[in-house]
């Protein structure tokens, strides 16, 4: 009798798993926005709210759960019960946190379920048009006649821009100064046209207006390839340091025991989303392009974007604590 029992039992629990993911979701879905309301993070999070509410017949509410560089809603998120109620829209800044905050209560590679990323958000280099420079190579010998006598805006320490160009140093063995505002990207934008820093690395869309009108000249992308907002800039990989790429990036997470059958149902359902071209249109007027990969090959990012961010915090010397 008990060895008959535990074979029913064993038949129904095989059958009742697939079948919780098929009735996924069954009520209200909560997505975390780790950033504060109207900021990018913020405008992605609804938009995929928004499209997955209406491809489930069910809504998705955002939550915005700010601080620590939006390590307090990704460690909410770790911690919540995984039925795929509540997920996590995550990113760079993440990964970058992982190896940036001494302290954190969470792993992004072991304790949070990566099911598909949503979009990228192009960056380039650009510079004050007085700096004589119209390329990365000219950069460089520039930067090499004259050590620790350029110098580069960031939003602050720690920051996936700031980062970029030490990743950059790097790669390149120049010596430039690093020079963080605690005002945020706006502030540094504002030095940068002044001329009070020579160059940063700089979200595209907010870029465009300023190199448009000759106040900004860009020298190159920073991903891997060109960028419809600018495709006549190269990319840095292709301007003479191969294998460079930042590219700024954003997905949906669950918590790491969140069932395969879900996590799968995330990772086709963000896909489907994605192919809508209405959803496109929105992404690229906020500079956005889609970004969907296979379920394991974004697990498989995620965590190479982990050791990645990890090599050049420890090379810029990068520490909040």
């Amino acid at each position: 009798m008990r060895s008959s029992t535990a074979i029913v039992m064993s038949v129904l629990f095989v059958v009742a798993a697939p079948a919780s993911a098929q009735g996924y979701p069954a009520r209200t879905v909560r997505l975390i926005a780790p950033f504060a309301p109207g900021g990018a993070t913020d405008v992605l999070a609804r938009l995929t709210a928004q499209k997955l509410g209406e491809r489930w017949g069910q809504s998705v509410i955002v939550d915005n759960r700010v601080g620590a560089g939006g390590h307090i809603g990704a460690e909410l998120a770790s911690r919540a019960a995984p039925d795929g109620y509540t997920l996590l829209v995550a990113g760079t800044p993440h990964a970058i946190g992982m190896s940036l905050y001494q302290k954190l209560a969470y792993d992004l590679a072991k304790d949070l379920a990566p099911a598909n990323r949503i979009a990228t958000y192009p960056s380039a280099i650009a510079v004050h048009p007085s700096l004589p420079v119209r390329n990365v190579k000219d950069l460089i010998a520039l930067a090499k006649a004259r050590p620790g006598q350029l110098n580069f805006g960031s939003a602050g320490v720690g920051s996936p821009n700031g980062l970029a160009l030490e990743l950059f140093k790097t790669m390149a063995k120049v010596d430039m100064v690093h020079i963080p505002y605690k005002g945020g990207s706006g502030q540094m934008v504002t030095e940068l046209l002044s001329g009070q820093v020579q160059l940063a690395s700089i979200g595209l869309p907010p870029a465009m207006p300023y190199v448009k009108s000759g106040r900004l000249r860009v020298i190159a992308v920073t991903g891997m390839a060109r960028s419809a907002l600018l495709p006549e800039a190269p990319t840095v990989n292709e301007s003479g340091l191969p294998g460079f790429d930042v590219t700024s990036w954003y997905g949906i997470f669950g918590p790491a025991a969140l069932p395969k059958e879900i996590v799968a149902k995330l990772n086709a359902d963000v896909a489907a989303i994605l192919g809508a071209q209405d959803l496109k249109d929105r992404l690229a007027g906020l500079g956005a392009e889609p970004g969907s990969m296979p379920q394991e090959a974004f697990a498989r990012y995620v965590r190479e974007e982990v050791i990645k961010w990890a090599k050049v915090v420890k090379d810029s010397g990068a520490k909040v604590e």
